[in-house]
């Protein structure tokens, strides 16, 4: 192999071990490292968890010292982030790949954060440290939208997933679904692939009037490993979440309503229930759910206040399984990264819920990707892109 080759083939092999971080590595990013030693056999390997703190190179370069010892140096390390050049709450990695006698450092990226990006890179430089950028770029970027998009703006990067059907409804007409029972538009194999974007995301998202019409439990039923639960977030700006819904009979921590409304009684109902609510002020100008006789008057959660509000939680990935009206307005808003439609080959017609309803201007989905799920279809698309412009 030539040496682009050699350096994307060990690229993917430090791209697989970064996934084993998933889940396990928020709020931290998602990285892996592999360490060569000069005779270009590999020394050591290693991926990042945020609760055992070492990052991936100081992983991989430990395994490594302990099994190539003096042969490491003049080796090559391959990671798919650029090697941190801080102190946080560990020692900079630039002074670990330093000291451990590296010649040569290959990256998948910069750092996002542009307090750090670039400078670790530099100071690998100034060490007499060959560096090359940009290997399997695209994938390891990928990798951490939510990461690059949180470092920058302290929110989470928002990925919408709308179930629908050709044309574009994600409920029957009124009156067809029973009360709180889910109404499923889509195959059992794409609701399948749900659950691994819930596993990716920090938290999931839904609006009450989806409470109130399937009582979804919205919790990651993959089986996969995380280190903190998925946090369960609903919008609603006058309470009316049912004390009996599923969402708050296994409320452990792990369920917020975000709303407008000072009804003190209601709150403490939801509290005793281990459902944390927040108050937020009111979005002005904006009229509330005329729908019901109880929330007609109130306003709008502000979305982004409550986006803030994950952000300083760390929250990098926020999935949003919502209605019509959350859609349109986050759509509107400006406030949707990324979209996963799946859709259904089936026609209800204009008297069923729309997915979208009153956008302003069109949508622009550009690098659509495909998927078959049986008989229905994904479409992801990258909306607007988190990580700095070069």
């Amino acid at each position: 192999m030539n040496t682009l080759d050699q350096d994307r083939y060990w690229m993917q092999r430090a791209l697989e071990l970064a996934r084993r971080g998933i889940a396990v590595s928020s709020p931290n990013p998602t990285v892996g490292c592999v360490i060569l030693d000069r005779a270009g056999q590999v020394a050591g390997e290693g991926w990042h968890e945020y609760d055992l703190l070492d990052h991936a190179e100081v992983v991989a370069l430990r395994a490594a010292q302990q099994h190539a010892g003096e042969r490491l140096r003049g080796g090559t390390a391959y990671v798919t982030l650029e090697p941190c050049n801080h102190t946080g709450r560990t020692p900079p990695c630039t002074e670990a790949l330093i000291s451990a006698g590296v010649s040569r450092v290959v990256a998948a990226t910069i750092d996002p954060n542009p307090d750090v990006a670039g400078h670790g890179m530099e100071a690998l430089r100034a060490a007499g440290i060959e560096v090359v950028l940009g290997v399997c770029e695209a994938e390891a970027r990928r990798l951490n939208e939510g990461f690059a998009r949180w470092s920058q703006h302290h929110r989470p990067l928002v990925l919408m997933k709308v179930a629908m059907t050709l044309d574009g409804r994600i409920a029957p007409p009124p009156g067809v679904q029973a009360p709180r029972e889910p109404y499923w538009i889509t195959s059992e194999v794409a609701r399948a692939a749900v659950q691994p974007l819930r596993w990716q995301a920090d938290a999931v998202m839904v609006g009450v009037d989806t409470v109130l019409a399937d009582d979804p439990l919205l919790t990651d039923r993959s089986g996969l490993r995380r280190r903190r639960p998925l946090l369960r977030v609903v919008l609603d700006s006058a309470l009316r979440m049912p004390l009996d819904s599923k969402m708050v009979a296994t409320a452990h921590n792990d369920l917020v309503i975000f709303t407008v409304s000072n009804d003190e009684a209601r709150i403490h109902e939801l509290q005793t229930r281990g459902v944390r609510v927040e108050v937020l002020p009111a979005e002005a100008g904006v009229p509330g759910d005329r729908s019901s006789s109880r929330g007609w008057q109130a306003g709008r959660v502000p979305l982004s206040q409550l986006l803030d509000k994950l952000g300083e939680e760390g929250i990098l990935t926020l999935l949003t399984e919502a209605g019509t009206r959350l859609n349109t307005s986050l759509l509107a808003g400006g406030h949707v990264d990324r979209i996963h439609l799946f859709v259904s080959p089936q026609i209800m017609g204009s008297d069923a819920v729309p997915a979208f309803k009153g956008m302003a201007s069109a949508i622009q989905m550009a690098a659509v990707e495909v998927e078959r799920y049986g008989n229905d279809l994904g479409l992801c698309s990258l909306l607007r892109d988190p990580w700095p412009k070069a």
